[in-house]
This record gives C-alpha cells, sequence and structure tokens, in this order.
C-alpha cells in the first residue's frame, strides 16, 4: 500500500523500507523490504521466525519480510 517514514529506528535493523502491505484477507501488515518494491506493487511475505532469520549475524527485529515481487499472476 505504502511506504512508512520514521526519523528515528532500531540501529539493528539493517538498510530497506517499511512498507504497509494489504492482505487478501483484507488485514495489513508492516513489512520490511530489502528489495525497494513500490507502492501498488503485489508482493510475497514470510513472518515470524522465517523473517527474523533472513538476516545473517544480526538479531533484527522484523516480524514480516517482503522476499519477493510478483511480476506476473496467472
Amino acid at each position: 500500500m505504502g511506504r512508512i517514514w520514521s526519523t528515528k529506528r532500531v540501529e539493528s535493523l539493517p538498510q530497506g523500507a517499511l512498507l504497509t502491505v494489504k492482505l487478501e484477507s483484507g488485514g495489513e501488515v508492516i513489512a520490511f523490504d530489502p528489495l525497494g518494491c513500490g507502492e501498488g506493487e503485489e508482493v510475497l511475505i514470510t513472518q515470524g521466525s522465517v523473517a527474523a532469520g533472513y538476516f545473517e549475524g544480526v538479531r533484527a527485529p522484523v516480524d514480516a519480510l517482503i522476499i519477493g515481487s510478483i511480476d506476473e499472476d496467472s
């Protein structure tokens, strides 16, 4: 849906953006985006320990992670 802007952040959070993602269920989640996805783009997300485990050597406070951008829906 769109980016979230913040002037302060936790230092252990790697470079990337926080995006508001609208779920198919109608809900919303804030997801960390290391890919640089744009507003209105369809994305794949993972949540929980899988999302946090993506970051090697850092304990990032991330519970939802964008892992892909959907180019085409069949």
